[in-house]
């Protein structure tokens, strides 16, 4: 029988092996792990050279030469050796053991000394709790550390004292007109710069689905017309520096993180990278073929299933959110497309800087401006995100997916606009009903009342250029889908007819103005928040307003939003999975029935589409 090893590297044997090379010598070793007569013995236990133990052998192919000495092995791993006589204990990690080297004589013994290496770290980790406690618990106490409460709720805190930064602070115009943002940080030495452009995979045409995410794609990895793209990686490597390039559905973003010191040869790279890009055709065969092998795998995980489905269910077919490449737009996709929709959307009057990090203003205005010089700053402008033309259909959705025992359920409708003056209400209301984690409502009834999710929650999200969406989602075992259903349309019954309490609200308002200052934690976050603020159009006093009117909502407000703007006979119900098992549900609990919750009973079956065609048997 093979015996078990208690590491890697040791077997129990090897270990009592390497103990017992004198029973007195068993103590948990230190710098030295016994008395200096322990030593001498074990020095003099075998004066004619190095100690032979049961350690690993030598193979040869299929022979098994002799025992490795212990220097023997620790080389065999790799292990650098101590020279003769150097009269101290070091550290073999191979063997998790202790090597004695004394002046006295040549020999090496090993002890093991695992033990001893745990309670040291045990010991360390005690003292750095220790005096971290010792610390900050005056400060959390806001009193004498001997006045300790007799409960953790009964901690004071002293309220927390912040001022966000301005955007009118860092906001800089470059003398081509173009905005950015320059947020300075002489901690380290390093930049982070971001350019977000106007465009979007809203803008591909029609028949070349896909173009836009290509162009973001190979605007990074194509080449330049400078340099190959196998040279333009050798470059960026050897600066250490990080570039980056992608286009989302309503925007798109390059970016560059470099040394401080490097900075001219980075600002290089990245706007050769921005305004001549080669497109190289072999890379983009390549983009090509992996992007189709992609789109072979689009029905093959239930969560891609519940996004894509969701947006037709809630956008409709025609929005640019539920129309996706297919084959023949991508295979239809040449350099020329690429070029084309890169010199009509990459010009310095789509872009917006945010720059953080080591650097001058001044200094670093001037570079930007230089770098761009020349480059046409077109005043056409950019076509607005379009607005989906649909009304969302109540009622219950499934999509067959019979290879899974888990499955996926979303409830939710259409939502509101970013401008709401509702909005900070609703937010604390869905904070409360689910968008709090383990504080909130649906996850405290789903799973930890009675287990049926790992995960469960909602949100709200307000929509920038058309209706957000609320929507509810969980995942749980096929036939215990339906119950879940039901606990989450309770919740949803009970935050609209029953007030919350004091002490419910203000823990999440509490929670939502703590952690505020997240959003301006770092120099890049500044700069990122204001760039993306003025790239949506946000209002400029939105942060300054921020906790005040979270402050002001009230249990009332609650109650009224949610009364307002959850309406229960609007919600789309979709599920993902084995429908023959979540239809059959429970049988001990009959009451929980998704038949039960579709209007008439009527349950409406979406099949898979063709993952190529994207067309719907």
């Amino acid at each position: 029988m093979t015996e078990r090893r208690d590491s890697d590297s040791i077997t129990r044997t090897e270990r009592d092996n390497l103990i017992n090379l004198r029973p007195e010598a068993r103590r948990p070793c230190s710098i030295w792990c016994g008395s200096s007569a322990e030593r001498d013995n074990l020095t003099n236990l075998r004066p004619e050279g190095p100690a032979v133990v049961s350690l690993p052998r030598q193979r040869e192919g299929n022979r098994v030469s002799q025992p490795l000495s212990a220097e023997g092995a620790a080389q065999s791993r790799g292990l650098a050796v101590p020279p003769v006589g150097s009269g101290h204990l070091t550290h073999c990690r191979a063997f998790g053991t202790c090597v004695e080297r004394t002046r006295r004589h040549p020999s090496r013994r090993y002890r093991y000394c695992k033990k001893r290496r745990i309670e040291d770290k045990k010991k360390l980790w005690t003292l750095v709790g220790v005096s971290l406690f010792l610390l900050i618990a005056p400060l959390a106490l806001g009193q004498s550390a001997g006045q300790i409460p007799a409960h953790p709720r009964e901690l004071k805190f002293p309220k927390l004292d912040y001022t966000p930064p301005r955007r009118a602070e860092y906001r800089q115009v470059l003398g081509n007109g173009v905005a950015g943002y320059f947020v300075e940080d002489h901690v380290l030495p390093l930049v982070n710069m971001s350019v977000t452009i106007r465009t979007g995979g809203y803008l591909d045409p029609q028949g070349k689905e896909g173009v836009a995410a290509a162009v973001g794609s190979q605007l990074r990895s194509g080449g330049t017309s400078r340099w190959k793209a196998e040279e333009f990686d050798e470059e960026a490597d050897f600066l250490a520096a990080n570039l980056s390039s992608y286009i989302g559905g309503t925007s798109g973003q390059a970016s560059v993180n470099f040394l401080a010191k490097d900075v001219d040869k980075a600002l290089e790279l990245f706007f050769e990278m921005l305004r001549r890009p080669a497109f190289q055709q072999n890379r983009l065969d390549l983009y090509k073929s992996q992007h189709l092998q992609q789109m072979e795998r689009r029905n093959d995980r239930t969560d891609s299933i519940e996004g894509r489905e969701w947006n037709r269910l809630m956008r409709g077919d025609k929005h640019f959110t539920s129309v996706y490449s297919t084959k023949a737009s991508i295979e239809s996709l040449t350099r020329e497309d690429l070029i084309a929709f890169h010199k009509k959307y990459y010009h310095p009057g789509n872009f917006i800087f945010a720059v953080s990090g080591d650097f001058k203003t001044a200094e670093m205005k001037t570079k930007l401006e230089h770098a761009m010089a020349g480059w046409t700053v077109l005043k056409e402008p950019v076509p607005p995100v379009p607005k989906p033309n649909h009304t969302p259909v109540p009622g219950v959705y499934m999509v067959h997916k019979p290879d899974v025992n888990q499955s996926r359920v979303s409830l939710g409708h259409l939502g509101i606009m970013r401008d709401n003056p509702d909005a900070f209400a609703i937010d604390m209301m869905n904070d409360l009903l689910g968008g709090s984690g383990f504080t909130s409502r649906i996850m405290s009834r789903v799973r930890s009342d009675e287990g049926l999710a790992y995960d469960a929650g909602s949100s709200f999200v307000p929509g920038v250029y058309y209706e957000g969406t609320f929507r509810v989602g969980f995942q749980s075992k096929n036939p215990t889908c339906a119950r879940a259903a039901g606990i989450v349309l309770d919740e949803i019954r009970k935050i609209r007819t029953v007030k919350v309490t004091e002490e419910e609200l203000e823990t999440v308002k509490n929670n939502a103005i703590e952690i505020f200052p997240r959003f301006f934690s770092s120099a890049a976050a500044i700069a990122g928040t204001f760039a993306d603020d003025e790239f949506t159009g946000r209002d400029p006093k939105y942060w300054e307003t921020y906790r005040d009117r979270i402050r002001a909502v009230t249990v009332d407000d609650i109650l009224r939003v949610a009364q307002k703007y959850i309406q229960p006979d609007r919600l789309v119900i979709l599920a993902v999975g084995n429908v023959d098992e979540m239809l059959k549900g429970e049988p001990d609990r009959p009451e929980y029935s998704f038949t039960k919750m579709a209007k008439d009973g009527k349950i409406t079956r979406i099949p898979l589409p063709d993952p190529l065609t994207m067309t719907y048997r």
